[in-house]
């Protein structure tokens, strides 16, 4: 078993500061400041922050965000919004994705299905598409990786999939960790009686930017994500990607 390290708001302890080998980090009154034009992307400051959490952190309206679309949206056919979990803040992304629309742009969601979306009718009208990730079928198992059930995030896939609005459904590889073979059975037959169109993505568990005291594991091998593979497909998963 392992526990999850949250992900919290910066207090302004200012200790990252004097880690900050380029300078792009300074108090302003009480409060830490980030400055990107000078910021190495080292995320130094990401390390020693005892909280776990990240100076670099901004807050938007709804205005500002859509300035940045505007900026870029003749080379691009939508956006997605994630996170953390960005259903989270519903009203806000209803009204940007309203906001989205305008400019003749799809809006996507990536989503970890833990927020009961029938409740947030208003976004899911507005919203094309999400890409969900069911991170394991086992209650107990989900429970372990996550600290909660799996329950609201089957029943999100349910209600959405009778609304067509799922792109893709993700599950990550994770040897040593999770019961994956178990996983990629039951979560792609529940595709195929879902509908088998569906893009079922399997994804390699990569080590790359996770603490080893938090998932003790290791990338899978080629032949088993095949393997994975054929047990999605012989359940009826018509669009079985690997990644």
């Amino acid at each position: 078993m392992f526990h999850r390290l949250p992900i919290n708001v910066c207090n302004n302890c200012g200790e990252c500061v004097s880690d900050c080998h380029y300078s792009a980090l300074q108090f302003k009154g009480s409060d830490v400041v980030w400055d990107k034009t000078a910021c190495s992307k080292c995320d130094e400051c990401l390390r020693v922050c005892k909280r776990n959490s990240s100076p670099k952190a901004q807050s938007m309206t709804v205005e500002e965000v859509v300035g940045e679309i505007e900026k870029n949206k003749f080379f691009i056919s939508g956006i997605t919004v994630s996170g953390g979990e960005c259903t989270l803040q519903s009203e806000f992304l209803t009204h940007l994705f309203r906001e989205v629309k305008k400019m003749g742009l799809t809006c996507f969601v990536d989503t970890n299905g833990s927020v009961s979306l029938w409740e947030h009718k208003e976004l899911v009208d507005v919203m094309d598409m999400a890409m969900v990730d069911i991170k394991s079928y086992n209650n107990e198992e989900h429970k372990i990786l996550t600290g909660m059930e799996n329950t609201i995030v089957l029943e999100n896939v349910k209600y959405l999939a009778r609304l067509n609005k799922i792109y893709e459904i993700r599950t990550v590889i994770v040897p040593k960790v999770l019961d994956n073979y178990n996983n990629v059975d039951k979560i792609s037959k529940l595709i195929a009686i879902l509908n088998p169109n569906i893009k079922y993505k399997l994804i390699k568990y990569r080590q790359i930017g996770v603490r080893s005291e938090i998932i003790n594991s290791y990338t899978p091998k080629d032949e088993t994500m095949e393997e994975l593979e054929k047990i999605a497909v012989h359940n009826g998963c018509k669009k079985v990607v690997i990644v």
